[in-house]
């Protein structure tokens, strides 16, 4: 099925990092915002690296992320995929991550899932010139990494923030 990106980044002009996934799951484009899925571990895992509150709105999420300069986006911008398999991923139209992050204070970009990582560097790193980051998916899919595991991996943005 043909999916297109249906809600923009979210930046701000004092953002240090980026992180991209794939493409939005199903829930998230339901809902219009990132890491949306009920299974999906990245806003307990962000917000435990900074002893923050959870935070339970999409407004209170984008308050979190204004706090710690942290952007969000997706390395896709279309493809065709079945439901939110990132391995059914065909037909890849990417963002424009370099005009994005132009003029801000984004200086590294982390890439959330091995599907990102293999499209940021294949379509996206010649132009932005920014080495991603790994980091393990925090989709509740990935079973190979526990919450402790997944946490301890992304602990990694608290020391480049501080850069």
């Amino acid at each position: 099925m043909k999916v297109s990106h249906e809600f923009g980044p979210y930046i701000n002009k004092d953002s240090r990092i980026l992180i991209l996934g794939s493409i939005p799951s199903v829930k998230s484009r339901e809902c219009g915002f990132y890491y949306m899925h009920p299974q999906n571990r990245f806003w307990k895992i962000i917000t435990d690296l900074f002893g923050d509150n959870y935070p339970e709105t999409i407004n209170e999420k984008k308050e979190f992320l204004n706090k710690y300069k942290i952007a969000l986006w997706d390395v896709l911008d279309s493809c065709d995929i079945d439901g939110s398999s990132d391995s059914s991923i065909k037909k890849p139209k990417v963002n424009d991550i370099k005009g994005l992050i132009k003029d801000t204070d984004v200086r590294y970009i982390f890439v959330t899932g091995k599907k990102a990582l293999e499209l940021y560097d294949r379509y996206c790193y010649d132009n932005v010139l920014i080495k991603a980051i790994y980091l393990p998916s925090t989709s509740g899919a990935n079973c190979a990494f526990s919450y402790d595991k997944l946490k301890k991996k992304y602990e990694i943005i608290i020391k480049y923030l501080k850069k």
